[in-house]
């Protein structure tokens, strides 16, 4: 009997061990850039423009490549802390975390050794300076973190805006909660069956097709796994340049 208690109580140690290991996080780097009001990270790789406009604000921050994943983490979010059990944790500003959401690009620097911060294998986030300095100190520069994707809160729905010309669609979507990414995306013409879009660059989907003049319905799969229709979204009358907000947005 006691050695049976002895052997369930080392594996309920060794699962709880395992359970905080994977609650504080994955291992990373944080810089920061934009200027105090954050105003220089507007626009970005995922092509949301103004990011006040697309509603991400200022809380955002550019991924390293191993983390931006060709666009496919545009929109996701991120809780960051600093880890103040590594070199340079000194600077951190203790039992502080920020969420972030990536907007962003990091590109490699191959003038420096490795591609630099943001070089390939290193999971980095160039943050915006106010969301960076809520959880270190700005004389540092860069500061060990502690990050994990965590699910999106968003306000409102989900929005679609619409670029190109007459044979070629570029939807940028904004906006999701939940996992916060696109997986997949479909458009439909009020003359059409679905069509499935590609994936262009960031958050811009595209499609060859000619729908001008027509109201527009759209179909998304989050990268979480749910699938809405956002039915009649769009008016005939719609213009390139236009933006329009659903009442619908994701859960996971």
């Amino acid at each position: 009997m006691a050695k049976s208690l002895t052997l369930s109580t080392l594996v309920l140690v060794a699962c709880l061990a395992l359970t905080a290991a994977q609650a504080q996080g994955s291992p990373g780097t944080a810089t920061f850039y934009g200027g105090a009001d954050g105003s220089g990270t507007m626009g970005g790789a995922c092509g949301y423009g103004n990011l006040y406009d697309s509603w991400y604000g200022v809380l955002n921050a550019a991924l390293s490549e191993t983390l931006f994943n060709d666009g496919a983490s545009c929109g996701q979010c991120y809780t960051i802390s600093c880890d103040g059990s590594r070199p340079g944790g000194e600077y951190c500003k203790p039992g502080t975390s920020i969420t972030v959401s990536a907007t962003n690009l990091c590109p490699a620097n191959y003038a420096l050794p490795n591609g630099g911060w943001c070089g390939p294998g290193r999971p980095h986030f160039d943050m915006s300076q106010p969301a960076w300095e809520h959880i270190g100190v700005y004389q540092a520069g860069i500061i060990p973190v502690v990050y994990q994707q965590v699910k999106c809160s968003r306000g409102g729905g989900v929005r679609f805006s619409i670029a190109g010309c007459n044979y070629f669609l570029l939807i940028n979507i904004q906006n999701l909660g939940g996992s916060g990414s696109v997986g997949a995306a479909w458009i439909k013409g009020d003359s059409t069956g679905w069509i499935q879009m590609s994936r262009n660059w960031g958050a811009n989907w595209q499609a060859l097709a000619g729908l001008v003049g027509q109201g527009l319905s759209f179909a998304v799969t989050s990268t979480g796994g749910q699938y809405i229709q956002f039915l009649n979204v769009v008016p005939a009358w719609w213009q390139f340049g236009d933006t329009y907000t659903t009442n619908q947005n994701f859960y996971y």
